[in-house]
């Protein structure tokens, strides 16, 4: 595929997801009419120059654990496979309950005292992370995961 590498990285993305969902589907039961779809929350940090490797760490050591804890599914964590970005890209998809639940789970993962206590302890030398992305998306009537 030609064109924007920022396209060819989000088709990257979106096609593992749907790899991923085949798996998932496997261990969830169909949404029905009456059971509400998740909203999936698409994730692209930058990490600072050289930092990638701490932000990996502490998202394997940490991160993902406390996500767990405050209810959010961590569907896959991605670095894209050409540079530049494969130096300085982690790009993430979490499952929430809903949009509400979503805002919920982040205003109580701020405010853990555990993540705040990982986050200073990790940014002792300096921040991990130059950008945050997020982008919200709803599964479409015919996608595998939702």
């Amino acid at each position: 595929m030609s064109g924007d590498p920022l396209i060819r990285l989000v088709w990257l993305v979106l096609s593992i997801a749907a790899i991923l969902a085949f798996a998932e589907l496997a261990r969830t039961e169909e949404p029905t009419e009456n059971m509400p779809t998740r909203v999936f929350e698409i994730r692209t940090y930058t990490a600072e120059d050289g930092k990638l490797d701490a932000l990996n760490a502490r998202f394997r050591d940490h991160t993902t654990k406390l996500f767990e804890k405050h209810g959010m599914t961590s569907i896959g964590y991605w670095i894209p496979a050409d540079e530049p970005r494969s130096k300085n890209t982690l790009i993430y998809i979490l499952a929430h309950p809903s949009r509400d639940a979503a805002k919920q789970n982040w205003e109580e993962f701020g405010k853990d005292s555990e993540w705040q206590k990982v986050k200073a302890e990790s940014e002792a030398d300096g921040k991990l992370v130059t950008k945050v992305e997020s982008v919200y998306v709803n599964p479409t009537d015919y996608s595998p995961l939702k």
